[in-house]
């Protein structure tokens, strides 16, 4: 069903340049690096400044002082394995064989880099919601295909079911789909999904998710796209520890897919990083097998966080955009007297102490108008710091 062929290309032109032919950072280390420049609080990066749940810490140790320090198994440990398969059983009904059809990566980001070098081929179309996450572009340029994007605009973030169509075409090879949603939050619903399987079937595309905030939705419950009937058998499901565990340095991500799919992903994955992150994989493993309540809690906790920041922000004065779930929340300036988010991104350290990242780093340069005034804020930190960062943020309220 799916064509392989030559995978690993040169990266020649892959890669975002400055006017002077240097690689430009990322908007991310732009704005890190203007955060500790001036100390402001870094609210840009997606990133907690606090530890994840003790059990998972502490079967990490334990794994480092039994010796669990060499390369493990290609595909993963057979314990991480059958951990994900259980997830996958325990939350969403779906069966995976642990041996055939999940393989462990670093990070989510390998995970999508391997399926995308694996499937896509020159001039193959890759369709992505918009905005999306940076490495979205980059991989899809890395494997020679063509980026195709379906808006998401304010204020709900849902895709216009015509432009979605329209973007599917005899050239689509792949759709990636990421939900719960970086930036936005949102959760997709059920009924956008069932049209990215109708579309994937009728144009034999194959379904790409990236879903590492699976745990981490407000009201809104997450719902796999391989749930959905005819979806399984063409999706690459992709998710990863670092979120849902604050664990984001261990990289510890893993895909699931039919055992043909994943036999070609290996056939990649085995060049790029072949194995990562021994001691952290039984750890994660844990993890996977901890109560409910565990995940209940960690969510339920991140929306009070939310929900603290998103009070800070009204109250200097931004529109507020609630988001279903995940690390962040936008904000529109345009209340301020600012219609350049970017602008406003750079000047804020200086007149609050505060970091954030504009939304139009997220987009396309030329369909950036459209996502001018947002920025995202991450409110994955202490709540002393959000407390701190919603003081100086005050300082940004007009005055009558």
């Amino acid at each position: 069903m799916h064509r392989t062929g030559p995978w690993l290309r040169a990266a020649e032109g892959a890669m975002l340049l400055g006017p002077d032919g240097v690689p430009a950072p990322t908007v991310f280390a732009e704005m890190s690096a203007l955060a500790a420049a001036t100390g402001a609080i870094n609210l840009g990066q997606g990133f907690p400044d606090e530890d994840g749940p003790a059990a998972v810490l502490d079967a990490a140790v334990d794994a480092i002082r039994q010796g669990v320090n060499q390369y493990p198994p290609g595909r993963g440990t057979p314990e991480l394995r059958a951990a994900i398969a259980e997830h996958q059983a325990h939350w969403y009904g779906l069966e995976v064989d642990p041996d055939r059809e999940v393989l462990v990566t670093a990070g989510a980001t390998e995970a999508l880099a391997a399926t995308l070098l694996a499937f896509v081929e020159p001039g193959d179309e890759v369709v992505t919601f918009e905005p999306f996450y940076d490495a979205y572009g980059a991989l899809v340029r890395l494997a020679g295909g063509t980026h195709v994007t379906v808006p998401l605009t304010a204020p709900d973030f849902l895709p216009d079911e015509a432009t979605l169509r329209a973007a599917f075409s005899d050239r689509t090879r792949v759709v990636l789909v990421n939900t719960p949603h970086n930036p936005t939050g949102r959760v997709l619903p059920r009924e956008v999904l069932a049209t990215v399987v109708e579309l994937a079937e009728q144009y034999d595309a194959l379904i790409v998710t990236d879903e590492v905030y699976e745990h981490l939705t407000f009201t809104t419950p997450h719902v796999p796209i391989a749930t959905l009937p005819g979806a399984a058998e063409r999706t690459v499901t992709i998710s990863s520890a670092g979120k849902t565990f604050s664990t984001t340095g261990w990289k510890i991500g893993w895909l699931t897919a039919t055992a043909p799919l994943v036999e070609a992903i290996v056939s990649v994955k085995q060049y790029l990083t072949f194995v990562n992150g021994a001691p952290f994989q039984p750890a994660v493993a844990a993890g996977l097998r901890l109560p409910d309540e565990v995940f209940h809690g960690i969510a339920q906790d991140l929306s009070s966080k939310h929900e603290l920041l998103a009070d800070g922000l009204r109250s200097a004065g931004f529109d507020v955009l609630r988001p279903d779930g995940g690390y962040f929340v936008l904000a529109d300036t345009r209340p301020l007297g600012h219609e350049d988010a970017r602008d406003f991104c750079l000047r804020l350290p200086a007149a609050a102490g505060v970091v954030g990242v504009p939304v139009s780093a997220f987009v396309r340069p030329d369909h950036a108008p459209g996502y001018r005034s947002l920025v995202r804020f991450a409110f994955c930190k202490r709540r002393d710091v959000l407390a701190e960062a919603v003081n100086r943020l005050a300082a940004l309220a007009p005055t009558d």
